[in-house]
């Protein structure tokens, strides 16, 4: 049984462990003649590359991914695509003090309960590292995605650090990749900086909450029931390390709205296409998409590896104190953007060839 794949007609599997000699993901199910190299995908590695700022881990890793498989003369061959990212900046005594001891809030203390081992340095597998590889595979998402879907394009930024949220008013698409923090609003940048930088001194970490959202989706991608878009889209973001929560559209928010103002009204827009006044349900209902901008929000708990004392037990259940010493985000969400938008470009790519597969088209013309 494998607990290490997502995915129904394209997967991916990921491999490998934080202080490992290298970790990689295997991508089968991705159309044949897709144009692809590994600039193509670096691109989007770069965006993730941990030491880029003083407000991420300052482990340096090049996170230069090599493609072992499946593409020949520069397009994918239909067969199973192996990437590979070599780790090259592992310092693994940083974490021979917590050998013996659990990490609180981290997943140290169930994988020993679960497996009777784990690998210490860093986390292994649970190590926000392996997200790396996810990253590399929604780089072949994407590939495919502009020849099938030429018209979809996705866009993840942070909204909320801590308890710090953007002011959508001031909300400013280009500001995104200005900033470090990948956040839409200057002026909650600036006010990040501040926070973070003195959260960063006193060795602490802090949460945040990332928004990606899905342009140019086509309608009727999803199914009723057990394949929903949006079951698919929550699971994998719930399955990105650190992360503890997932909304679609309007979310939890929506249990505030009555129902007149949660329904968002059709009408015939000037394209003869269906016209939404609002976009509460984010995109989809019913569990399919509705042709407008798919919505997914997660949130992303503090970094569990911490300078402050905190208290844990040992192996062997005697009371105890633990520093985590080493490099570490202090706040992860900052790289989760990234990745969320990689998971996102996987969950559309699997979906889009489900509809193809089963309707071929759109069946239910409209006007």
């Amino acid at each position: 049984m494998s607990t290490n794949s997502f995915g129904r007609l394209f997967t991916v599997t990921t491999w490998g462990e934080s202080h490992g000699p290298a970790l990689g993901a295997t991508v089968d199910g991705c159309p044949p003649g897709v144009r692809l190299d590994a600039a193509m995908l670096q691109v989007w590695l770069d965006r993730r590359r941990p030491g880029q700022s003083k407000y991420t881990t300052q482990r340096q890793e090049a996170d230069q991914v090599s493609i072992l498989s499946g593409v020949f003369e520069g397009v994918t061959t239909g067969m199973p695509i192996q990437l590979m990212i070599e780790n090259t900046d592992q310092r693994s005594k940083d974490y021979s003090d917590i050998a013996e001891k659990f990490r609180p809030g981290h997943a140290d203390i169930t994988y020993w309960q679960k497996y009777g081992i784990r690998d210490y340095r860093g986390g292994g597998r649970s190590s926000a590292r392996e997200t790396a590889a996810r990253v590399a595979a929604g780089g072949v998402a994407r590939a495919a995605l502009q020849v099938l879907a030429p018209e979809l394009t996705i866009t993840g930024y942070m909204v909320q650090m801590g308890p710090h949220r953007i002011d959508r008013s001031r909300f400013d698409p280009a500001e995104i990749s200005r900033n470090p923090f990948w956040t839409p609003d200057a002026e909650a940048a600036a006010l990040w900086e501040d926070y973070l930088g003195q959260l960063r001194k006193d060795g602490n970490s802090v949460g945040a909450v990332v928004e990606v959202v899905a342009a140019g989706v086509p309608a009727g991608l999803g199914a009723p029931v057990y394949a929903k878009l949006d079951t698919d889209i929550a699971t994998a973001m719930m399955s990105i390390n650190a992360v503890k929560a997932v909304e679609i559209g309007a979310g939890m928010a929506a249990a505030e709205l009555t129902g007149e103002e949660n329904a968002d009204e059709i009408s015939i827009g000037t394209d003869g296409q269906p016209a939404y006044s609002s976009n509460h349900a984010g995109g989809i209902l019913g569990g399919i998409s509705t042709g407008q901008d798919v919505v997914c929000r997660f949130a992303v708990k503090p970094t569990s590896s911490i300078l402050k004392p905190r208290k844990t037990i040992t192996r062997t259940g005697e009371a105890t104190e633990i520093v985590t010493k080493g490099r570490h985000d202090p706040c992860v969400g900052i790289r989760a953007v990234p990745v969320g938008e990689a998971m996102l470009a996987c969950v559309l790519l699997d979906h889009i060839l489900l509809h193809r597969g089963q309707v071929g088209g759109n069946q239910g013309r409209i006007g």
